[in-house]
């Protein structure tokens, strides 16, 4: 039974995603009168994670993997100041306010991530969700990934059913436009927009920001991505309603920025599927060519997984931002390959390269010069192509640009080629928080009355840590509405 219908609560949640759901329900178990905004209908509940599989970088229920802290550190930022990275290494409110937000990923806060992994697991187990080592897209993996039985929509519904029946006031359909401040500057609600534009003020003591990043509003891609983002979407239906406000709305507030800006979570798609997520993560056993079939990249420098956002930023800057992954018949001594297919749409398919070159709309002459120059750097095929493991087959060392493994000849019909684009999964850049999830302002303060989790935090920085996504708004969401329940009274 849903509460009373009014415009004043202990906590106002925006977004339903992972981050928002923990968070709303969390707060709701702490005591808390909470208010759930969404801009979706109610069966598009659940922005990016609904389209998720979810996997997560653990190595139990219990624990990250060991490469967890040192992989976000390792992508923490770019030509930092080596004095205010020594001062970040003391305890965080000892920092100065430009060491407590300068533009790098936190160690503090990927610490609390880290520790609180575990226990939010066990938290989300409590909903009757199950966790498994389960078979992902990946054919060859540099780390574990466990995920919930049932993918993202798995801990959507849970979540979402609980929330329903506990008194948290979901409105779908409704966007938060703008904060409200009292007179000391603390934020007191959110003005929020419904159908026919409708506004109302929602008055809380405690708000916290969940909605996604900018990567469904193609004003602030293009303004934060420059002009090739006009060839970017997002990877599924979720991503379409993250149109960056809560970002937006807490800059205008004085709060600092984090996360990259410059930079969004890639993955290689079929541009010819409208399924959620139609990945094409097969590239490295194959050639990749662009629009006018010249490879361009080292299509395996390790395994995939380690190394396909990387690659698929490369073909979001070629031409048209579009590339081909072209194989031949020998793509069937990689055992379950087309797992590591998602698109709906078969891949174009010929007897001979002209014939493919005509089926891809690159010049056939150039895709012929270009595979010919390919194959003439392959080693001989002796028997050392092991596609479950990083083979060392490479191409000659003067050969450029050079494929450092599963180097083989294409020369066997017949012929297959996907197209890729670069899909936009979520945006990096986001607001600076505290280790407790409280948004900071430029000077380093944490905003008394906002917290942010999810999508709308920002802790990435050149290189996404896989599988972190979705455990990063559990962890966040969850701590974000300890803090907010913990508020109610003050």
């Amino acid at each position: 039974m849903a509460m009373a219908d009014n415009n004043t609560a202990d906590v106002i949640v925006v977004g339903s995603g992972i981050a928002g759901l923990s968070a709303a329900a969390t707060a709701a178990q702490g005591g808390a009168r909470v208010i759930l905004l969404e801009r979706a209908p109610r069966e598009d509940r659940g922005g990016n994670t609904r389209w998720t599989e979810a996997f997560m970088r653990m190595k139990s229920e219990d624990e990250v993997t060991d490469d967890f802290e040192a992989h976000f550190m390792a992508n923490a930022g770019h030509h930092l100041d080596p004095s205010l990275v020594q001062e970040m290494a003391g305890d965080f409110e000892s920092r100065s306010g430009i060491a407590k937000t300068l533009g790098m990923t936190d160690p503090d806060v990927i610490s609390r991530f880290a520790d609180k992994a575990g226990p939010t697991l066990q938290w989300l187990k409590s909903f009757g969700v199950k966790f498994d080592f389960l078979p992902s897209y990946l054919i060859t993996t540099c780390t574990t990934r466990l995920a919930p039985i049932g993918g993202g929509l798995a801990l959507v519904e849970a979540l979402s059913d609980w929330v329903e029946d506990n008194d948290v006031d979901v409105r779908y359909e409704t966007s938060a436009r703008g904060l409200i401040h009292d007179e000391d500057g603390a934020v007191v609600g959110v003005i929020s927009s419904g159908k026919v534009n409708k506004t109302s003020d929602l008055l809380a003591p405690s708000v916290i920001l969940a909605c996604g990043g900018f990567e469904g509003n193609s004003e602030m891609m293009v303004h934060y991505l420059g002009g090739q983002a006009r060839y970017l979407r997002p990877v599924a239906r979720g991503g379409y309603y993250n149109k960056g406000e809560g970002i937006r709305m807490a800059l205008a507030a004085g709060a600092a920025p984090s996360g990259d800006y410059s930079r969004f979570h890639a993955e290689p798609l079929d541009p010819r599927s409208g399924e959620p997520e139609p990945i094409v993560l097969i590239f490295n056993y194959g050639v990749l060519v662009n629009a006018k079939a010249e490879r361009f990249v080292d299509e395996a420098p390790a395994t995939v997984d380690a190394t396909y956002e990387a690659i698929t930023r490369d073909i979001h800057e070629q031409p048209q931002s579009i590339a081909y992954a072209v194989f031949d018949a020998r793509i069937e001594d990689v055992p379950n390959w087309r797992r590591a297919v998602r698109s709906d749409v078969p891949p174009f398919e010929a007897s001979t390269l002209a014939g493919l070159a005509e089926q891809m709309g690159v010049d056939a002459t150039s895709l012929q010069r270009t595979m010919e120059a390919y194959n003439t750097a392959c080693p001989e095929d002796d028997g050392s192509f092991k596609p479950l493991e990083v083979d060392g087959l490479a191409t000659a060392q003067d050969y450029v640009p050079p494929k450092s493994n599963w180097a083989r000849r294409i020369e066997t019909a017949p012929y297959m080629a996907f197209p890729i684009m670069c899909g936009n999964c979520f945006t990096f850049g986001g607001l600076k928080v505290d280790p407790d999830a409280r948004v900071l302002n430029t000077d380093g303060e944490a905003i008394p009355g906002l917290y942010a989790a999810g999508e709308t935090m920002g802790i990435y920085y050149g290189t996404y840590t896989g599988a972190t996504s979705v455990l990063r708004g559990a962890v966040f969401g969850r701590i974000a509405g300890e803090g907010a329940a913990l508020r109610r009274n003050d």
